[in-house]
């Protein structure tokens, strides 16, 4: 089974609804595709939660380690790392409870969506979030 991504309606309306978005794999690197995404988000209004291990402070937020370590809801989990990583961090996003499972333009994982998918979740691959956004402008 192929991945299907939600109607570009039903991306508008995600977007529209969500207010918090954790990003996976967010790079403190200014150069960085990550931090530039991120960036716009965050100054189109989305509260940007900063998930990397490596990282104390990502855009004047506080970075977490984990998914496992933000409080509170979250809207989106967009992931930033290799696809290869997509179904260990499938199965922490499982655990957390957030509504939708993004992985950015370039990244996808037949296994991580199929075991999404099983579960109930509304789940995007290969998008950039930040092309999504301004279509929906």
């Amino acid at each position: 089974m192929a991945i299907e991504n939600p109607s570009r309606e039903e991306i508008k309306n995600i977007l529209k609804k969500a207010k918090r978005i954790a990003v996976v794999g967010l790079s403190n690197n200014p150069e960085r595709t990550s931090y530039m995404v991120s960036e716009a988000m965050q100054k189109a209004g989305y509260e940007i939660i900063p998930v990397n291990p490596k990282a104390d402070e990502i855009l004047g937020v506080k970075a977490v380690p984990s998914l496992k370590d933000i409080q509170g809801h979250v809207d989106i989990v967009d992931v930033f790392r290799r696809s290869e990583y997509l179904p260990q961090i499938a199965k922490e996003f499982d655990e957390i409870d957030a509504d939708v499972f993004w992985a950015q333009l370039g990244i996808e994982n037949e296994e991580a969506y199929q075991f999404l998918k099983q579960k109930g979740y509304t789940v995007v691959m290969n998008r950039c979030i930040k092309v999504e956004h301004a279509l929906t402008k």
